[in-house]
């Protein structure tokens, strides 16, 4: 039987505590629901492995994500063990699925986007992808977001990054209180 998003709460409030992470896994569960949704797909699918796929980042950083793709492996889980996989390019994972291309290519897009937001004084409410690829082109903001995974996950996904941006924006608007935390 699929894991169920309750399922993967439980699993997710298991391992990580911390806001902003969890925030983070949050606004990749809704962009990837809403990207299963204009794909045809799975919606509850693609939301759990958006919210799981940095599960357990937070207790073992040095093992990620060892954890907890084990963990989905052995419940049967491994279309979504091998989207958390291949979330990072380096690691040496074939994206093969839409489902392991979409997760590649809205991970860090989405981590971009919350912070250009919160230097806003209406957030997300008013965000354009014009600023997001201002943004994205300086490579002193957000250092920690890596620009090559975006650029590598908008190809492979088959999107223009500008309609990426425009589409992560208003899948994320509505739910603006839950993806950007306070510092």
């Amino acid at each position: 039987m699929a894991i169920t998003r309750e399922e993967a709460r439980e699993i997710l409030d298991s391992m990580m505590e911390t806001p902003a992470l969890r925030a983070h896994v949050r606004s990749v569960e809704i962009v990837m629901e809403a990207y299963a949704d204009k794909f045809g797909e799975d919606p509850e699918r693609w939301a759990v492995t958006g919210l799981l796929h940095d599960a357990d980042y937070e207790k073992w950083p040095e093992e990620h994500p060892k954890r907890i793709v084990t963990l989905l492996e052995e419940r049967g889980e491994t279309e979504i063990a091998h989207a958390i996989n291949c979330h990072f390019t380096r690691w040496g994972f074939t994206c093969e699925s839409p489902l392991d291309k979409a997760l590649l290519a809205c991970d860090e897009l989405t981590g971009l986007i919350i912070a250009v937001a919160r230097l806003r004084p209406n957030l997300l409410q008013d965000l354009t992808p014009k600023s997001v690829k201002k943004k994205l082109k300086d490579k002193a903001f957000a250092r920690g977001v890596d620009r090559d995974e975006v650029i590598i996950g908008v190809e492979l996904l088959g999107v223009d990054l500008t309609e990426h941006i425009g589409f992560i924006i208003e899948a994320l608007r509505p739910h603006q209180d839950q993806v950007i935390v306070a510092k």
